[in-house]
């Protein structure tokens, strides 16, 4: 877990796990995120066949994908309710096939600034209950102050 942040709206997880819902891309590949705490929030991703790569480990672009929206997320439970969070860049390294039952990302807070804010999410291949260190990733948010996410699409 990450160490304690203090987060600006007293309502962020209720704002982070809607705004997690307007996201296509993650009801696409199957992943939830059940775990939302201020500076730190989890993604798990069910393994699929449509989501795996020729060897049949999950595609190291879809463990991008979560690592990505979990530390971005993180980020998002720090800001206050008028702020939005862009990915400017992160560094990925693939440590070992992301192969399992299930994939969990860890995002966390590094450090928060009023413009920039630092992450970085491990993600884990869960496979016959042994958890396994398969990505590690640092990334850059921009905070941007008083845009407003798209609403949901029917």
């Amino acid at each position: 877990m990450a160490t304690m942040h203090k987060t600006q709206d007293p309502h962020f997880a209720e704002r982070v796990r809607a705004s997690f819902a307007r996201q296509p891309a993650m009801t696409l590949i199957g992943a939830s995120m059940p775990v939302i705490e201020p500076g730190y929030t989890e993604i798990h991703l069910p393994h699929k066949p449509e989501i795996t790569q020729q060897h049949g480990y999950i595609h190291g672009g879809v463990v991008g994908m979560i690592a990505d929206s979990a530390a971005g997320y993180a980020a998002s439970t720090l800001t206050g309710h008028e702020t939005s969070v862009l990915t400017v860049e992160y560094k990925l390294n693939l440590l070992a096939p992301a192969e399992g039952q299930l994939l969990i990302a860890e995002g966390s807070v590094v450090r928060y600034g009023r413009t920039l804010i630092v992450t970085r999410a491990e993600v884990f291949a869960v496979k016959h209950g042994r958890k396994m260190l398969c990505a590690l990733m640092q990334q850059t948010i921009i905070a941007v102050h008083g845009k407003q996410e798209q609403p949901a699409k029917p």
